[in-house]
């Protein structure tokens, strides 16, 4: 959700399909599809679509004080093409405090480093709230 018009307003779309192999991990990959105006290369040029590929996998399961299980610790890593503000890759290592708290953190880069600049460590807190009603 952009907020501001010509700028930060992306507006991508994206379909995204998955499986889950024992044993390895989950894969997903889709299309994207965004505003046209807003994602554009370093050159300028259109660059508004793409496709996306990721895969995580978890590690060390544990149980809260309910009996849920869940793991503590998460690789995932991702990338999408394109060379715009949307297109690069990174992966991680999510580590879970509860079910609904984790820290990600790990390096990202970008398809066009005119857009975005040089490599990143990324370092995100995750906090999943409970739906309205629960």
């Amino acid at each position: 959700m952009g907020t501001e018009s010509g700028v930060t307003n992306q507006n991508i779309v994206h379909l995204v399909v998955g499986k889950v192999f024992p044993n390895v991990g989950r894969i997903s990959a889709g299309p994207y599809i965004g505003n046209g105006d807003v994602l554009l290369s370093s050159d300028g040029e259109k660059e508004n679509k793409g496709f996306e590929i990721a895969f995580d996998r978890g590690f060390m399961p544990v149980k809260d004080s309910a009996g849920n299980e869940f793991n503590r610790l998460v690789f995932a890593g991702d990338y999408a093409s394109g060379n715009n503000a949307f297109g690069g890759g990174g992966f991680g290592l999510y580590v879970f405090f509860t079910r609904d708290i984790s820290l990600l953190t790990g390096p990202v880069w970008f398809n066009d480093e005119g857009v975005n600049g040089k490599w990143k460590w990324t370092l995100q807190l995750d906090i999943n709230l409970p739906r309205i009603g629960e």
